[in-house]
């Protein structure tokens, strides 16, 4: 069952280029197994796996709102494998609670397989692999990865995150992805996620460093210590920087 499933994902996401592709999927799989491993209780395995390899066959991003809050595809393709009642309610109620738009809600996985499933997801989205899914969701949607005058939105509403793209990665990265440290749910899961936090730290500041922009690093130094006014949808002030520069992309 659980390979005719992974069959069914790859017929939706083998084609994905935003990073939401199988191999995205697979890497949440194996790192959920390998925090299922480390927890201390009893965990249902198979309903891990499960979650994880249906968790973005309906994402929004890549099919709509509309289907996206029906489930549609993961319903259809639990339907076709024949997954038992009682674990398709936990995954549907799982899957329902599911994403970093819905968590600006205080909505998050409430047993612990979506717990696992959960972290596993979000670290991914931290770390190399974290960046190279940030890159190539810029290049599929023409985003450029850096401009020094495009100012983070630290304080975005489930509407706002959802309707208004960030304007270059970089703020990206501050919006969400340096966020996602705080958010973790289980054990393995915060120690994971911080060990890949700070390789986008150092990333980030490695390319300020290049792109010669002592102004981005002090104010990811002030981000870190939490410094910055979440309160202001400007930071412009924060960078002391101001709209007369030249935009610089790369």
């Amino acid at each position: 069952m659980i390979e005719e499933v992974r069959k069914e994902v790859i017929k939706i996401l083998g084609e994905d280029h935003s990073g939401h592709n199988i191999e995205h999927i697979d890497r949440v799989l194996s790192l959920s197994l390998e925090f299922a491993e480390k927890m201390d209780v009893v965990v249902d395995k198979e309903l891990v796996v499960l979650i994880a390899l249906l968790h973005d066959v309906d994402d929004y991003k890549l099919v709509g709102k509309e289907n996206s809050t029906k489930l549609t595809n993961a319903k259809m393709i639990m339907d076709k494998v024949g997954v038992d009642d009682v674990r398709k309610k936990k995954i549907i109620q799982t899957l329902n609670s599911f994403g970093y738009s819905k968590s600006l809600k205080g909505i998050r996985p409430t047993i612990l397989e979506g717990m696992i499933v959960s972290d596993a997801d979000m670290c991914d989205g931290l770390g190399a692999n974290g960046i190279l899914r940030v890159y190539a969701y810029s290049t599929k949607h023409n985003r450029p990865f850096f401009d020094r005058d495009a100012f983070p939105n630290l304080n975005m509403s489930q509407e706002e995150y959802m309707s208004k793209p960030a304007s270059s990665s970089v703020c990206h990265i501050f919006e969400k992805i340096l966020k996602l440290k705080d958010m973790m749910l289980t054990g393995p899961g915060k120690e994971e996620a911080l060990k890949r936090h700070n390789t986008v730290v150092q990333f980030l500041y490695s390319l300020f460093d290049e792109e010669r922009e002592p102004e981005w690093s002090r104010y990811l130094t002030k981000y870190l210590n939490g410094e910055v006014d979440y309160e202001s949808n400007n930071n412009q002030t924060a960078m002391g920087k101001s709209n007369s520069q030249k935009v610089k992309k790369i």
